[in-house]
């Protein structure tokens, strides 16, 4: 599982040193064979092969006639991009990719269990505050299967 949150820079050429404590088990998991694509928040996702392969298959799988489901499918598989995570633990991050999630200098990578979310360092802490203050814990309402959730 990859989980915490890393503020990271992107050097002169675009490129995005992964954390020390991800490398070994990317490499083991992938080969450094990773898939970086979209998501609508504006932020950019990075996945194992493997991972990415399953995504894809189920996404590919879904009737194309549905409108939310064909964009979906645009979003995510068509800007699906292979990258490689080179001997020092580096990935180039692609120009329109970096374009679409407004990526320059200071960034910060979420470990998000089997994937991670690569934001712009600003929207991320502006994204993250507002999700913090729309936190009503007293009246959550936790979807079906999470009520038992102890944290």
């Amino acid at each position: 599982m990859f989980r915490g949150v890393n503020r990271l820079n992107l050097d002169a050429k675009g490129r995005l040193a992964i954390p020390t404590r991800y490398r070994g088990r990317l490499q083991e998991e992938c080969a450094s064979q990773l898939i970086i694509t979209v998501d609508p928040e504006r932020c950019l996702l990075i996945y194992p092969m493997p991972e990415w392969v399953e995504i894809e298959k189920n996404l590919m799988a879904l009737p194309t006639f549905d409108k939310n489901t064909r964009q979906l499918q645009r979003l995510l598989v068509g800007h699906a991009t292979e990258v490689e995570m080179d001997s020092q633990g580096r990935v180039l991050l692609p120009p329109p990719l970096r374009e679409f999630a407004s990526l320059e200098k200071h960034t910060v990578l979420i470990g998000q269990g089997k994937k991670f979310e690569l934001w712009e360092e600003e929207r991320w802490t502006r994204k993250r505050d507002t999700w913090l203050d729309e936190v009503d814990l007293e009246n959550l309402v936790l979807p079906a299967g999470l009520e038992n959730l102890s944290i």
